[in-house]
């Protein structure tokens, strides 16, 4: 334990306009059995602590695995020093310790399971796969947790400890028939405690991945063209994480990076569509007490009957461009700066009958599982690969596809969208920017969107 306001009133000097310290340990276990061989077992703690400067208008970092007091002071005089200049010191204001609390319970800490029952959950997923489908000829189980404790202190007075814990398990399989190799993959985890793998919920998501697996073995290849698109809530909110929440991050938002810039107030989805970024979910994938600056978490209304109503914004993007932070300041660790980023995105529910909405297709695709995507922030022109989908015909859910694609603009899908269910699905994911991973999870309704184009090898 160091004395945090040393280090702030080292860092706190000349013209910085704000300093923070970020603590953080992390005891983690990953495990990946590979054709019934443990091919990696790790298991292990790390901890550091990052300092943080802001001027105007730029943020400089360091960090470092020492905890010592005076090691940490003189880090924080170099970073001035190389970045800010000398100077005398800032004020730094004292403030009151704030302990996280969560509205829900972790009943077992998975730190606190043997790693033997740990291996025996990836075995048993593993033989059920294999059994399940004669055609498999791989399967690859991963199996991470990590327990994360921070503390952060800033020069305005922010003191916060949090404790988040995150537990992920994730299946692909691979099989061949006459030749032809597919693969299915799917995850499950979230804030969760080991008491989150009952036998249900791991026989659910081993059965769905090799009912993916078995009905892409046997698909017709997807047609190209112009379709109407149904995604199913099951598809979890790919599309829209990647179509526009990328585009709301206050990074890319403000400085001409997004197709969004500048158009707070004005129309830019469907009006059955609203968008909230909540990092308040009950053991979702997101979900956290604080950022990490140490900003109370909230639930942030992006889009409202849709009008755009507000970016996603970290302290630096706050502060220079006037606004409050909507805690969407994010860092992998301590070995990095903070930057705005999503927590658990979602298109909230509508009033139409999901079943209501594919019989209303005459012929188009229905969409249950997506894959990978990459999507234009600029421009806000997408591309994704659909895992599972199925043809409609006169409103009935017909023969599944394979190797389809799905392409199109997200201002304009958005706009397009003309019947919202009133379900809704999650997914989860470690979303990728600037070199750091964190946790998200996004969510969505069923959607049908009437003019997508689907790229696929079939007539």
């Amino acid at each position: 334990m160091f004395d945090e306001t040393k280090v702030l009133a080292a860092l706190a000097t000349g013209d910085v306009l704000y300093a923070e310290t970020f603590e953080e340990e992390t005891a983690s276990t990953q495990i990946l059995l590979e054709s019934e061989k443990i091919e990696k077992l790790e298991k292990g703690v790390d901890s550091g602590v990052g300092l943080r400067v802001i001027r105007p208008w730029q943020t400089f970092f360091a960090s470092t695995n020492s905890r010592e007091e005076g090691h940490l002071v003189d880090l924080a005089k170099e970073l001035v020093r190389n970045t800010a200049g000398e100077g005398a010191p800032g004020a730094v204001r004292e403030g009151r310790l704030q302990a996280a609390a969560y509205p829900f319970v972790i009943t077992v800490q998975p730190g606190d399971v043997a790693i033997r029952e740990k291996l025996d959950l990836l075995r048993s997923i593993s033989q059920a796969a294999r059994k399940m489908e004669r055609r498999i000829t791989q399967v690859k189980v991963v199996y991470r947790d990590a327990s994360q404790r921070v503390r952060i202190a800033a020069s305005d007075g922010t003191r916060v400890e949090d404790e988040r814990t995150q537990l992920v398990l994730s299946l692909l399989i691979v099989g061949e028939e006459a030749g032809v190799l597919q693969t299915a993959y799917e995850a499950i985890g979230g804030f969760c405690g080991f008491e989150f793998f009952t036998g249900e919920r791991i026989e659910t998501f081993v059965r769905a991945t090799v009912e993916r697996l078995s009905g892409l073995l046997g698909a017709m290849e997807a047609p190209m063209g112009t379709k109407t698109v149904v995604l199913a809530s099951e598809a979890g909110g790919t599309m829209i994480h990647e179509a526009i929440g990328h585009g709301l991050e206050a990074d890319l938002a403000m400085e001409g990076l997004s197709c969004y810039k500048g158009m707070l107030g004005q129309t830019i989805a469907s009006p059955l569509v609203s968008i909230v970024d909540d990092k308040t979910l009950p053991h979702r994938r997101g979900t956290y007490a604080y950022d990490d600056e140490g900003t109370v978490a909230q639930k942030t209304v992006l889009v409202e009957g849709g009008v755009l109503k507000n970016y996603l914004y970290d302290r630096f993007h706050a502060m220079k461009y006037g606004m409050p932070s909507t805690a969407n300041g994010r860092r992998e660790s301590f070995r990095y700066k903070p930057i705005p980023r999503m927590s658990n995105t979602l298109i909230l529910p509508g009033t139409h009958d999901p079943e209501a909405i594919i019989a209303s297709v005459d012929s188009g695709l229905l969409v249950r599982k997506m894959g990978g995507g990459q999507v234009d922030t600029v421009r806000g022109d997408f591309v994704f690969e659909i895992q599972e989908g199925y043809l409609i015909e006169k409103g009935q859910v017909g023969p599944m596809v394979r190797n389809a694609t799905m392409m199109g603009n997200g201002p304009k899908a958005l706009m397009d969208i003309d019947m919202v269910g009133k379900d809704l699905g999650f997914g989860i994911g470690t979303c990728g920017k600037d070199g750091q991973g964190v946790p998200v999870a996004d969510a969505q309704p069923t959607l049908r969107m009437p003019e997508i184009i689907v790229g696929g090898k079939g007539a």
